[in-house]
């Protein structure tokens, strides 16, 4: 029977195996950023629980490449967890507050200050 593990095991060797021609260093560049640009958070996230068993059937050059995104991204699988786990890292472990995003009418107002009174950008 085929477990979850064994299609994402399969499919990174599938990358790892086109990279592979690169040479190693061009490689394990490539596959990691395949995997970080197109996989879903919860692949990324399987993977990586599977590498902590051992991340058996995986091809050397794989292993190395999914590690060290593994590594990058502070073992998150988005992009978001992994920058806000690295922001936390260098403040010395610190949760990191995010800014909320304003609401639009909040920053029209901003721009409308910014351009000056009348509300239009000066034009040259």
């Amino acid at each position: 029977m085929h477990s979850p593990n064994d299609t994402l095991v399969r499919m990174a060797n599938q990358i790892g195996k086109f990279f592979s021609a690169q040479g190693e260093e061009r490689a394990v560049a490539g596959i990691a950023d395949h995997v970080k640009k197109f996989w879903e958070p919860r692949m990324k996230k399987q993977i990586f629980a599977y590498l902590d068993e051992g991340g058996e059937g995986l091809t050397p050059l794989t292993l190395k490449a999914l590690q060290s995104l593994k590594t990058a991204m502070h073992g998150k699988s988005t992009a978001a967890e992994a920058l806000a786990a690295a922001q936390a890292a260098s403040q010395g472990g610190a949760p990191n507050k995010v800014a909320a995003p304003q609401p639009a009418h909040q920053a029209k107002a901003k721009a409308k200050a910014k351009a000056g009174s009348n509300g239009k950008s000066a034009r040259r």
